[in-house]
């Protein structure tokens, strides 16, 4: 599903890019505007925009083909997705704890999928 595989891994690309960065801690405009010139000059911020941008149009088509009620639940899958990319590819530390919290979200979506049969 290209809206969950592809909003999610644009989401992990720009974790990547903001730890790149650092932190914006001084809420003054110089210090944004540095802050965002910083952000801007990462390849992994660019990546990621521009996979969540195909993931929002992918939506959008999906939507215009199913009913909200299924969509929308189904495309909760991005917390399975999001777990595994952040502990693969960010070194993120995910305990068990969260881990059954996704296998909850996993199960719902498998109730949502299958009463479309």
């Amino acid at each position: 599903m290209a809206v969950v595989v592809l909003g999610t891994g644009g989401e992990i690309c720009m974790a990547r890019a903001m730890r790149s960065v650092g932190e914006f801690g001084h809420f003054r405009l110089a210090a944004l505007k540095q802050f965002l010139g910083r952000a801007m000059m990462s390849g992994w911020m660019w990546i990621g925009l521009a996979m969540m941008t195909v993931a929002f149009f992918s939506l959008l088509a999906m939507l215009s083909m199913d009913n909200v009620s299924f969509v929308v639940p189904v495309t909760a899958l991005n917390y399975a997705v999001g777990a595994a990319g952040a502990a693969l590819f960010l070194g993120e530390r995910v305990d068990k704890r969260r881990w059954l919290g996704v296998a909850v979200v996993c199960i719902g979506v498998t109730v949502v999928w299958l009463s479309r049969m």
